[in-house]
């Protein structure tokens, strides 16, 4: 045996291999076919991961903003610190949720810090912002998102819906949205979107009132709670193992139904139990949002149950899309073959979707990340409580969202990709009094000319005071996309992900032009 780093292998290994006419070639993904259990498996630290790392990204980006619209000094080493404490808990087995119990409970104390760093940092940036604001008053509204945007803001721990916020800036605006008009009857709830239909606690229709489509198949139910047995062939926390579905109990003891205003949303509040076990739900529809939200609370107390959200939608599709990092990846929704059956628990990110050529329902999440879909059944994977390592695996206390978007045309052009990034990062709002200042009440760092091209990453470079952009294509779509900037800049470089520089990039009128392929992601750096 000897020593080596993995950059010279793959030298040796590219020199063997790079003429060889007979080497096969993959195209796809690599599905393990095992441990499908750890996109679920301690589902409290997950969440905590997926809160985290936007968190973080929106401290990057409000911090470089504070710093090019003042004089406020770039907190790296703290936001770098975030980073890495995020990229521990991401390591085998923290985050596959196969670890012991011990590990959890240092994780969840180093996430709660990881929290209160986070709003230090994003609120201290917000505040200075707000105090140097050239305003007579209002609310200042932040969007980390790379598109202009109208949704949900929190302010002061309530939710507003404001509008036409600009991309990876904010605006101060007067007025803003903290009521509804949401029909709420015995058996419905409706709003210029949708009419759902409840039997008791069970929905029966969600009628799409501007595509003109019923979303739930005839004569089914949507949101059915489904408790199936878990006890995997081996590795508990690890896997789920076909026969899972052998066993099923619907959780359909009601405790109670009554309806619920919050503000900018009404609906039903569901309360069930199943066993020990506590369920409530809010089933939320919106004046100006186009989906349907299902706000969870759990009190988990059982052993080998996984816990599934179903929706039989009305739609054919023979592939299902769903959102990764960085992209979407198509699987099929039968199983025709012995692969395509293995698949019968897949990993995403933010989003599932089916889609015909002119409709789909995408199946969204704030922090979930298993789903499997047959036909047209789509279900979300919600808990899988093991016992081992961990005998109290998920039995605690979890809150989430899942949300129904049923949309034209596809994930692409029906808007699934912003929509769940709205989901994941709602804005933020500060009260800012009247005050003269050097800073205008209307900013954005930067916008991008194209909506298939999604700005993920603004940071301050590591080793120089330029500003690193990193953006992805996501519509499998080669594109030409312009960035304005916010700020002048003097020179643009593309650079790889150690930002070391690989060509410069020409500049019009202050604006870049890059050329990105499909799925590609880019990194460039501005000084």
């Amino acid at each position: 045996m000897r020593f080596d780093t993995a950059g010279a292998f793959f030298d040796r290994l590219e020199k063997r291999v790079k003429n060889n006419k007979n080497l096969p070639k993959w195209v796809g993904e690599l599905y393990l076919e095992f441990h499908r259990g750890t996109y679920t498996s301690m589902a409290k630290n997950k969440r905590y991961n997926r809160k985290s790392e936007f968190m973080y990204q929106s401290a990057e980006l409000i911090s470089v903003m504070d710093s090019q619209l003042s004089d406020a000094a770039y907190p790296q080493e703290r936001i770098n610190n975030g980073w890495e404490t995020i990229l521990l808990n991401q390591f085998h087995d923290i985050i596959p949720g196969s670890s012991i119990k011990e590990v959890y409970e240092e994780s969840e104390q180093q996430y709660k810090q990881l929290e209160k760093d986070g709003n230090e940092i994003i609120g201290g940036a917000l505040k200075h912002i707000a105090d140097n604001i050239d305003t007579d008053g209002g609310i200042l509204v932040y969007n980390p998102l790379s598109f202009e945007n109208s949704g949900i803001a929190e302010l002061d721990g309530k939710r507003i819906y404001v509008e036409n916020i600009p991309s990876k800036g904010f605006r101060v605006i007067k007025a803003f949205k903290d009521t509804n008009s949401v029909k709420v009857g015995s058996n419905y709830i409706e709003n210029r979107f949708f009419k759902i239909k409840f039997k008791g606690a069970d929905i029966t229709s969600i009628y799409d009132k501007q595509n003109k489509r019923e979303v739930i198949k005839s004569g089914r139910r949507a949101n059915v709670l489904q408790a199936f047995e878990d006890y995997p062939r081996e590795y508990d926390a690890w896997e789920i193992t076909s026969y899972y579905k052998d066993k099923m109990w619907e959780v359909n003891d009601i405790e109670s139904i009554e309806p619920f205003d919050g503000g900018i949303c009404a609906g039903f509040k569901i309360k069930r139990r199943f066993l020990e076990s506590v369920i409530e739900q809010k089933i939320c529809l919106y004046d100006d949002i186009p989906r349907i939200d299902f706000d969870t609370f759990i009190d988990w107390k059982q052993d080998h149950i996984l816990l599934k959200a179903l929706f039989p939608v009305d739609v054919h599709a023979d592939t299902a899309t769903y959102d990764i990092q960085f992209g979407t990846v198509e699987r099929p929704t039968h199983r025709n073959t012995s692969w395509d059956a293995a698949k019968f628990e897949v990993c995403a990110h933010k989003f599932a979707d089916v889609s015909e050529d002119d409709y789909g329902v995408s199946l969204m999440n704030d922090c979930k990340y298993g789903y499997d879909i047959l036909g047209s059944d789509m279900r979300i994977t919600l808990l899988k409580s093991a016992t081992y390592p961990n005998p109290d695996a998920d039995k605690c206390e979890h809150r989430f969202v899942y949300s129904l978007y049923p949309h034209k045309g596809n994930h692409k052009t029906g808007g699934t990709i912003s929509e769940a990034y709205r989901l994941n990062v709602p804005m933020l709002a500060v009260k800012t009094g009247k005050h003269a200042g050097n800073i205008l009440d209307e900013y954005s760092l930067v916008r991008c000319s194209t909506e298939n091209v999604i700005i993920d990453t603004v940071k301050k470079a590591e080793d120089s005071d330029g500003i690193v952009f990193r953006m992805y294509e996501t519509f499998n779509r080669c594109t030409r996309v312009k960035l304005d900037f916010g700020f002048d800049i003097s020179r643009c470089s593309l650079i790889d992900l150690s930002e070391n520089k690989l060509r410069e990039i020409k500049l019009d009128n202050g604006a870049a032009y890059i050329d990105v392929k499909p799925f590609e992601i880019v990194s460039i750096l501005a000084e």
